[in-house]
């Protein structure tokens, strides 16, 4: 049975004394420092060495003492890696594991380099999962409004005996356990976030910019169509309810006609293809092919994600999109 904790299967006393070291300070790494500080948590940054790093800066403007990653490491017994998978391997093996002690303990807040083996802890440190399931500006506006943030824990290495206590005291204090955390391990995790990146976001995009130029092209008002499929923000709000109360009672909430139009259609695209394209998908990520190809790409310096890139940015779509962002603004500020 899946355990799912909240605020009272947490215990701050086991942060009681130790610091800890956020390791990066980008999109996830700055709002999850600035939560664990707001809960009374002794926090230091730990980022590149050059004094010119803009995050490094970044830290010290929030009022943080900021050292050089090895540094960092040393100074705490707990260290929160929130550096961008592709390059956390090697800062681990450089700047991380020489400096690890008995009993510290990682905590990662993306299994991705522990489930695929780009990472291996020594045996005598405790390896722990915090993983948000949200960005990184939404963990600390939803610590902000007390609703806090979903996420996946777990303990990997629990050598001091103590992993889960630091992990559930980690999450308690970052604002996690308000809204729940769901205990998985670290390669279901990795896995599913691997799968909504690859199997859900194209699908989405692709369906949004087929609609767009489809209903262009049919002669409808490019702004017209764009703020309505996605700019005006109803979707988003859609997509809230859904997280609040469900898939199906969000759409018992709309209107009938709305209801009537998703059932009596939704078969229409019960495709069979579109089934086996995510079973491919979930097996390249379970088998490690796409993390093989993805350790390639960033080796050589990413020449097919620049290309497709390129070839993305040249659809029309998106200087309609862009003009329309621009004009749905201008309203705004009237």
């Amino acid at each position: 049975m899946t355990v799912v904790y909240h605020e009272q299967d947490s215990d701050p006393r086991f942060l009681v004394g130790k610091k800890v070291a956020v390791i990066g300070y980008g999109n996830m790494g700055q709002p999850l420092a600035l939560n664990l500080r707001d809960s009374g948590v002794e926090v230091l940054v730990g980022t590149r060495a050059d004094g010119q790093d803009q995050t490094r800066q970044k830290a010290l403007q929030d009022g943080f003492e900021a050292y050089s990653i090895s540094d960092a490491v040393k100074a705490t017994h707990i260290a929160l890696m929130t550096i961008p998978d592709e390059v956390m391997p090697t800062v681990y093996l450089e700047h991380v594991a020489p400096y690890l002690q008995r009993n510290d303990a990682l905590v990662f807040v993306s299994a991705y380099n522990v489930a695929f083996g780009y990472i291996e802890a020594p045996p005598f440190v405790d390896v722990g999962l915090i993983a948000p399931r949200t960005l990184g500006d939404y963990a600390r506006k939803r610590y902000l409004t007390g609703k806090g943030f979903y996420s996946f824990v777990s303990v990997g290495q629990d050598a001091s005996g103590n992993c889960w206590d630091i992990v559930l005291a980690l999450a308690g204090a970052l604002g996690s356990l308000k809204a729940g955390a769901i205990e998985i391990n670290f390669e279901r995790e990795a896995e599913l976030d691997l799968f909504i990146e690859q199997a859900i976001l194209p699908a989405f995009q692709h369906i949004m910019v087929t609609a767009a130029t489809m209903l262009i092209e049919q002669g409808y008002p490019p702004e017209a169509v764009l703020a309505d499929l996605y700019l005006s923000g109803e979707f988003v709000d859609y997509l809230e309810r859904v997280g609040e109360e469900g898939l199906m009672n969000a759409m018992l909430d709309t209107a009938p006609h709305t209801q009537y139009g998703l059932l009596s259609r939704i078969d229409r695209f019960n495709e069979l293809k579109l089934e086996r394209l995510m079973e491919v998908t979930l097996q390249q990520i379970r088998d490690g092919s796409f993390a093989r190809e993805w350790a390639k790409e960033y080796e050589d310096g990413y020449p097919r994600m620049k290309r497709l890139t390129k070839l993305r940015q040249r659809l029309e779509i998106w200087e309609l999109e862009k003009q329309t962002i621009e004009l749905l603004r201008r309203l705004d500020s009237l």
